[in-house]
């Protein structure tokens, strides 16, 4: 079947089917529940109440930086971790107190973990291989994501003699040949080089549709999870700052900590000295900037704010008088078409913004940015400029 939409996370039914022509294989979950699910070590809450449900055919990634909690709900999704708390359930099943080896998932780990005296072929089959699979059906599932993963002919080879590449998609081919219900995936791709990484990141996302896969894949890579995910669960500090579509997350990032994994490099501590109908006005630190107010967030005059802008929002005014923001040039990245600039304000800001005209560092440049690309947050005591 075709991967499923992405659906609101408090949706209580299933999510739209497939349209009628889809060639994909049905997925083998058609749901799974996790509530309120808990980890403590000791006095350190890893992961608070963690709420989520995931629909068969679903590309789910979490994403945060580290220590976040990502990997921490990842193992225990995979019965690796025992929970503090709350339950999974599998249509309709409880899980969580199953053993890892009962709950029948497949784990891609960030090491591969392939056995470096088996060839390709042998890793792929060893676990059909524990279960006392009958000859003839492991060598037909072998075969078969052999050729989905595009290494019928290297087969016979030993991890040693693969590209990193193709050892990852031997670890691919080993986790999804059990045709486990639900693949699990830890930073697959953080130990290949960015060429690589490109290219593997379309080969997961063609395996998760031919193979009618569902898909849980932890990174701290917001451009990977974009790319490859149908929905983002986005964590910080053990909790969930937002659930949505990579649209959603991208274009209406729910808070300050979301708005900088989705790309607003800039973050500017501000205060709001008036809000009217063109938007909020917000001075501070020598600067005046107006943007608009995050929806849900009621703004009045005096609040304390973080107004996040794009680098890709952020350029040289035409005429300087016009600028709102007036900087030096620090750090200047060639980048093809254009220009990535790392630059200072008076007041010791860094700002990031993008421009086709050639600055070299220490040149002066005031900055404009239109006041729908600048979002106003609320600010809470506890944060800090990143």
């Amino acid at each position: 079947m075709s991967t499923v939409p992405a659906v609101d996370p408090t949706a209580s039914g299933p999510p739209p089917s497939p349209p009628p022509d889809a060639t994909h294989p049905d997925s083998q979950l058609h749901e799974l529940r996790l509530r309120g699910v808990t980890r403590d070590y000791g006095a350190h809450t890893a992961l608070h109440p963690l709420d989520l449900t995931l629909h068969g055919g679903e590309f789910v990634a979490l994403l945060g930086p580290s220590g976040s909690g990502k990997t921490t709900a990842l193992n225990c999704l995979a019965g690796l971790l025992p929970l503090t708390g709350g339950q999974i359930t599998l249509d309709g099943r409880r899980i969580d107190t199953l053993p890892p080896e009962k709950r029948g998932f497949g784990m891609v780990f960030q090491n591969y973990a392939l056995f470096p005296h088996l060839s390709a072929r042998a890793n792929i089959a060893f676990g059909l291989r524990m279960r006392r699979t009958p000859k003839a059906e492991i060598n037909r599932r072998v075969d078969e994501v052999l050729r989905l993963v595009k290494l019928t002919e290297q087969a016979r080879k030993h991890p040693g003699q693969l590209s990193g590449g193709q050892q990852q998609r031997v670890a691919i081919a080993r986790a999804i040949v059990l045709e486990p219900p639900l693949v699990l995936m830890d930073e697959p791709l953080s130990n290949l080089d960015a060429a690589l990484r490109l290219e593997m990141r379309s080969e997961i996302r063609r395996i998760h549709q031919e193979f009618g896969l569902t898909t849980v894949y932890v990174t701290h890579d917001q451009e990977e999870a974009l790319s490859l995910a149908d929905r983002l669960v986005v964590l910080h500090e053990g909790r969930v700052s937002q659930i949505g579509t990579p649209a959603d997350l991208y274009e209406h990032p729910a808070n300050p900590h979301v708005a900088s994994f989705m790309g607003y490099r800039n973050l500017l501590h501000l205060e709001v000295a008036s809000a009217d109908a063109r938007g909020t006005l917000t001075r501070g630190r020598g600067l005046e900037l107006r943007g608009t107010a995050v929806a849900n967030h009621l703004l009045a005059t005096g609040d304390q704010v973080i107004v996040a802008i794009r680098p890709e929002d952020l350029h040289p005014a035409e005429d300087p008088g016009t600028g709102n923001i007036e900087a030096i040039a620090e750090i200047v990245e060639y980048h093809g078409r254009q220009f990535h600039v790392e630059g200072l304000t008076r007041h010791g800001d860094r700002v990031h913004f993008t421009t086709t005209a050639h600055l070299r560092p220490d040149d002066a440049v005031c900055l404009t940015v239109p006041a729908d690309r600048a979002m106003v947050f609320p600010r809470q005591p506890q944060e800090s400029i990143a």
